[in-house]
């Protein structure tokens, strides 16, 4: 695994850095903006969660508070009427001497909508008095009833029962109404003696039900109401309960202190708020489902993304166009510094940017202004260096060959060979006034043959015949141009290594020739020749230069000089085998007028 991690960060750091600066500025800007958006997006869809469950669990204690302030108002409204008819009716009369009725009446009658029927009971469960109405059933069992039994077991406490149907009492009408009932023990006074007994006071269920039926909480949530013990009080959907086609948690939720709980019932998670009623032990219990509140939340995170794929969306094009901004100067100087590299002449580099990339325009102008400066200052250097090597070669002609043929004169006149003397003096003139050629280092390929014929004449007197020569030449190759005194030197070369040793008689043949672009001109003779070996190091650069006994100029003196003229490419090469002669064949350009222009002028200047 680490391996992998390696390996993909490997990757991503690679291309990260084959990567451009516009590419990396947007990357960059988008991922960090793209952080900042998720990481701001996170924390607001946390805050929105975190306050919309702490506003649907303030709204419920709200609500509930208002529910209790409504109920505790109506059971405290309850309470006073039995308390007002304990101490202001029942404590004051002797049952002996008159009754409970017409106070009992008259209290029922000022409250008749809030309550179905008073009684009082004496502890043996006989009725002593009741309105509004008066006859038990015959088979009532008030001793057995819970609301009974708890107000005899509690002094000076009320009891609040839970929901029932009352049918103590026969109606004509046989109607029998929810109710809740209110009892508590009082003392009855029967003869000036004082007995137990139990006021009950029937609660129509009706007002409670109007007092949470009402009541709206977040998301559909709703409100019931249970006793100590968890039973129900009321409900919403209370029948459905009852008949067993719906279940509640109430039973968990009579153990809830007061306040917002966390619950899951059903498979549904759901906020829970009790609120206890006072003096009864009843909890209110607020339920809010989070399904609504978990399906606002994807619609807030949909909602999240896809304002978030917009604003990346949006932020890459505006990083896009700013870091196009910002690199694209440096994009244009990065390519004129390449059509530098490329060698490109007259480049024009723009100032554009912020400062620091004007101002690295403004330097890499002026570093290629002084660039330029200093290479024309090196190619004025190189060419007057060639050209100074160029003298030097070339004025590295013997003086023993003039005079040796002026030796030569001298003795043929001295002998009366005249005529010979004549030819040879000739020839001596003519040689050199090529050789002069008014300056100039290039010369036509007729004069540069010429001035091999003249060569050879004065070579053929010295020698006394003792070898023969042909010069020819491709018919239009004369008029093409060559660099000057390349030939005699091969010629030279000829002479004093391959004839002067040769018993049979001697052939030196110098044929010129154009092959497309390029000027051959072969000198080839068939004297002693040498090893391959030896031919190839006689044009070696480093090789130590061998004296000769003629004009010293030399093999490798010719090929440096066309290569310094001419480029590398050119020169000689030089094909020999020991008995068999030797052939050096001369490379050079063909030039005709026109192109040989640029040279002539070199060697002009």
């Amino acid at each position: 695994m680490g391996k992998l991690l390696r390996k993909v960060t490997g990757r991503a750091v690679g291309r990260y850095r084959a990567m451009g600066i516009q590419m990396v500025i947007s990357l960059s800007f988008t991922a960090v903006a793209i952080v900042g958006m998720v990481f701001m997006g996170m924390s607001l869809f946390l805050r929105f969660s975190t306050t919309t469950y702490e506003l649907m669990e303030d709204n419920s204690q709200r609500v509930l508070a208002q529910v209790n302030m409504n109920l505790d108002g109506y059971l405290r409204r309850m309470m006073r009427v039995s308390d007002t008819l304990y101490y202001r009716i029942i404590k004051n009369t002797d049952l002996e001497e008159s009754s409970l009725e017409s106070g009992m009446s008259l209290l029922y009658e000022e409250n008749r909508e809030s309550i179905v029927s008073i009684a009082v009971f004496d502890e043996k469960g006989r009725l002593v008095s009741a309105a509004p109405l008066s006859e038990l059933k015959p088979d009532a069992e008030l001793r057995d009833s819970g609301w009974f039994q708890a107000a005899i077991k509690k002094m000076e406490n009320f009891h609040f029962s839970t929901p029932h149907v009352q049918n103590l009492f026969q109606e004509q009408d046989a109607r029998y109404r929810w109710v809740v009932s209110l009892s508590s023990q009082v003392q009855l006074t029967r003869g000036g003696a004082t007995e137990t007994g139990v006021l009950l006071v029937d609660m129509s269920f009706g007002g409670i039900e109007q007092i949470c039926r009402d009541v709206q909480l977040s998301n559909g949530g709703y409100l019931y109401l249970i006793d100590g013990s968890g039973e129900l009080i009321y409900h919403p959907r209370q029948q459905l309960i009852y008949a067993g086609l719906l279940e509640e948690n109430n039973r968990a939720a009579a153990g809830y202190s007061d306040g917002s709980h966390r619950e899951s019932f059903q498979g549904r998670e759901r906020q829970v708020t009790v609120k206890t009623v006072g003096y009864t032990g009843w909890k209110l219990v607020g339920v809010v489902p989070m399904e609504d509140l978990e399906a606002d939340s994807h619609q807030m995170v949909l909602f999240g993304l896809s304002l978030l794929l917009f604003s990346i969306f949006l932020m890459a094009f505006l990083n896009f166009r700013i870091s196009a901004h910002i690199s694209d100067p440096i994009r244009r100087l990065e390519q004129s510094i390449k059509e530098l590299e490329a060698g490109r002449d007259n480049v024009e580099i723009e100032e554009r940017g912020c400062y620091e990339v004007q101002h690295l325009s403004r330097s890499i102008r002026s570093m290629v202004s002084t660039m330029h400066h200093l290479m024309d200052d090196i190619v004025q250097q190189e060419a007057q260096k060639r050209r100074s090597e160029l003298e030097v070669l070339q004025s590295q002609i013997n003086p023993h060959f003039l005079y040796n043929t002026l030796d030569s004169v001298i003795w043929m006149t001295e002998a009366g060979r005249y005529d010979e003397a004549i030819q040879m003096v000739t020839s001596l003139a003519r040689l050199f006034r090529i050789s002069i050629s008014r300056g100039s280092s290039i010369i036509t390929l007729a004069d540069e043959l010429e001035h091999a014929r003249h060569y050879m004449n004065i070579q053929q007197i010295r020698y006394k015949n003792r070898f023969t020569t042909e010069i020819t030449a491709e018919p239009g190759t004369e008029g093409l141009y060559t660099l000057k005194l390349i030939v005699q030197p091969i010629l030279e070369n000829a002479i004093y290594h391959g004839m002067s040793a040769a018993e049979d008689e001697g052939v030196i043949s110098v044929r010129a020739y154009r092959r497309g672009d390029d000027l051959f001109i072969d000198v080839e003779d068939n004297g002693l020749g040498m090893r391959p070996e030896v031919a190839e190091q006689l044009l070696e650069e480093h090789r130590p230069a061998i004296n000769t006994k003629g004009s010293g100029i030399g093999v490798r003196n010719v090929h440096q000089r066309i290569q310094l003229t001419f480029g590398r490419q050119y020169g000689l090469t030089i094909q020999s085998e020991p008995d068999e002669g030797t052939l050096v064949r001369i490379h050079l350009p063909a030039l005709d007028e026109e192109a040989s222009r640029p040279y002539r002028k070199e060697a002009g200047s």
